[in-house]
């Protein structure tokens, strides 16, 4: 009787804890990106024209019909494939390896940005101001770049140090406004983000103001110095340059202070429950003066890593739209470290992939509808639970593990 007793309780034990897998985060985002992708491949089949040729003659030859759906979508996710990772069809080691340099090197101000805004949703705010605030630090990194005559690692490190700061100011703006104002910070950034655009483009095209080029009627910048310059990280031969390790860097020092900082705690109980923080003891006000300036400043590493790569000088598209990118990077990765990162390197692959898909003739469209749909569908994790079955979240390990404990006794 025992026995039996003992071989239910593992049984149940064995159910709980698949039951708490299943229902995770992990494998709901996963299976998230899978259904984005399985929607993208029905979008290019359907908008093929030869595919839907075929499928006009399925009676006279479908097998002819079903292996052109199956070639289209290999042709188009094996393109990002050879674009993003390896290229199956390089000559040599180094061209096949390049596009996965590639997909490092747009993944690295991604996931820089991404974790500023992961940062303020860990604290219960919602930071969209990030494509203001990575102008601001393009600003004030290609002031020390352009402007300055430094060694050449300590020029690169000030223009770094000098694009968070600004960057972190501007964040503070927010956090002021919030703070002792009561302003809703989605209003204020989006705002903030214009203001920042017009300023960027102003200074551009004001030669007093610095950042002017010298002739030429698009506003542009100088050149960064080449002291100022971020290193190759791998040689000439690829384009991957030391923003990949200011992102590493960024990474850990992301997961040391929301999971291991006094700081941290801070944050996440004033973001968990913002009245029983301040219960406790906590200032709640200047707490979100400092997620905002923090997460700004992670907004000025990825400034850094675009002002200070280039070739030549900054232009308004410089930013390339990280700024928005960033939110679904959060969003994606859980606001979580290490989540951010393999976010980030996602959409970093679908950006350096993207021009090998257009070659391959899939519309690069198809990766926006890809990007949109996963971002929708972990927004909405009851659809993925429907589509998949899954179970619903259930109580934590530790809850489990008790009383499993106490029907053993």
């Amino acid at each position: 009787m025992k026995k039996n007793k003992d071989v239910a309780v593992k049984e149940s034990s064995s159910e709980s804890v698949l039951k708490e897998i299943m229902s995770g985060d992990p494998v709901r985002i996963s299976l998230s990106i899978l259904l984005g992708f399985i929607i993208g491949a029905i979008f290019m089949v359907v908008f093929d024209s030869g595919v839907v040729k075929s499928w006009s003659n399925f009676g006279a030859d479908p097998n002819y019909a079903l292996s052109s759906v199956w070639w289209t979508i290999q042709d188009g996710y094996g393109a990002l494939f050879s674009g993003s990772i390896y290229n199956l069809n390089a000559d040599n080691f180094i061209d096949g390896i390049r596009p996965l340099t590639e997909t490092l090197r747009f993944a690295a101000p991604l996931v820089m940005a991404g974790l500023g805004v992961a940062l303020t949703f860990r604290v219960g705010l919602f930071n969209i101001g990030a494509t203001g605030q990575i102008m601001v630090g393009l600003a004030g990194a290609t002031f020390v770049s352009t402007r300055m005559e430094l060694p050449p690692v300590i020029h690169m490190l000030l223009a770094t140090v000098v694009a968070v700061l600004c960057a972190s100011v501007w964040g503070i703006i927010v956090g002021i406004l919030k703070a002792r104002f009561g302003a809703h910070e989605v209003i204020v950034t989006i705002m903030l983000n214009y203001v920042a655009a017009s300023l960027f483009t102003y200074f551009l095209r004001e030669p007093s103001l610095l950042l002017e080029a010298n002739g030429g009627g698009t506003p542009k910048s100088d050149r960064p110095a080449d002291t100022a310059m971020l290193g190759s990280l791998l040689g000439p031969e690829f384009k991957l340059h030391y923003g990949l390790i200011f992102a590493v860097l960024a990474v850990v020092g992301y997961w040391w202070l929301m999971e291991r900082s006094t700081f941290g705690f801070r944050f996440r109980m004033v973001g968990h429950n913002a009245s029983a923080a301040r219960a406790a003891g906590i200032k709640v006000e200047n707490t979100f003066i400092w997620a905002l300036a923090i997460s700004a400043g992670f907004a000025g590493l990825a400034a850094a890593n675009q002002a200070l790569s280039i070739q030549g000088g900054l232009t308004t598209s410089i930013e390339a739209g990280i700024g928005f990118d960033a939110i679904t990077v959060a969003l994606l990765g859980g606001s979580r470290a290490g989540g951010v990162a393999m976010a980030g390197l996602l959409f970093g692959a679908f950006k350096a992939g993207a021009s090998s898909m257009q070659v391959a003739g899939v519309s690069p469209e198809v990766l926006g509808v890809v990007k949109a749909l996963i971002v929708l569908f972990i927004a909405a994790p009851p659809i993925i639970r429907a589509i998949y079955r899954l179970p619903k979240p259930g109580p934590k390990m530790i809850d489990v593990m008790k009383k499993t404990a106490k029907v053993a006794k």
